[in-house]
């Protein structure tokens, strides 16, 4: 990621500037780079390729890598997380955010395969609990590893709170758009979004 900011920066010297910070953060952080407010905003939620074929992000279990899933360096590690959770706060995350209907007996796998310390390790454990994918099918761990990962950041609310830190940092008649890939994502979205109509009578910004 530093690298294509790096490169951006360059090219466009007066028009660009990369400030690290949480979605919940985007006020605050905007508001102190000395700005006015923002014509519009853009949320892009989820890993980008650059995250996924850094094996030592552990956001994939395409190649063996660190068991971490931060997005930032702050924070418990995925690792720290399913080493000392509870087996039923295991099922939740990955029922809920994931949306596994084989949680609970993956859960207890990961339980009795501790401690795990890599992505090999909990895709294996993963895999384990599943049937064989028939051709064209995702990876077995695909569920588990996006439920794991959200929970690590704890996406859902920063989610939450991005989109409100968003509408104070927008300007009269600014733009926010979001794009998402996860049905949870998505319903946190439009009922921000619905609501915010309703309260301007039908009329919306967003």
């Amino acid at each position: 990621m530093q690298p294509f900011a790096d490169a951006v920066a360059r090219d466009f010297p007066e028009r660009f500037q990369l400030i690290r910070t949480p979605f919940s953060g985007l006020a605050e952080a905007f508001e102190e780079s000395g700005k006015a407010k923002l014509d519009g905003a853009v949320f892009d939620i989820g890993v980008s390729s650059m995250q996924l074929d850094q094996a030592e992000r552990g956001f994939s279990f395409a190649s063996d890598g660190t068991l971490d899933m931060r997005m930032g360096q702050e924070g418990p590690s995925a690792a720290d997380l399913l080493n000392t959770a509870e087996e039923s706060r295991i099922a939740d995350v990955l029922y809920h955010y994931g949306e596994e209907r084989a949680a609970r007996r993956i859960a207890r796998a990961i339980v009795a395969a501790r401690p795990l310390t890599t992505t090999a390790q909990l895709a294996e454990v993963v895999q384990s609990c599943l049937p064989r994918p028939k051709p064209g099918q995702s990876h077995p761990a695909t569920r588990s590893f996006q439920a794991i990962r959200i929970w690590v950041n704890d996406e859902f609310r920063q989610l939450v709170d991005g989109l409100s830190a968003a509408e104070r940092a927008l300007k009269p008649g600014g733009k926010l758009a979001v794009v998402s890939f996860h049905s949870h994502e998505d319903r946190i979205v439009k009922r921000f979004m619905q609501g915010r109509a309703n309260a301007a009578g039908g009329g919306s910004r967003y």
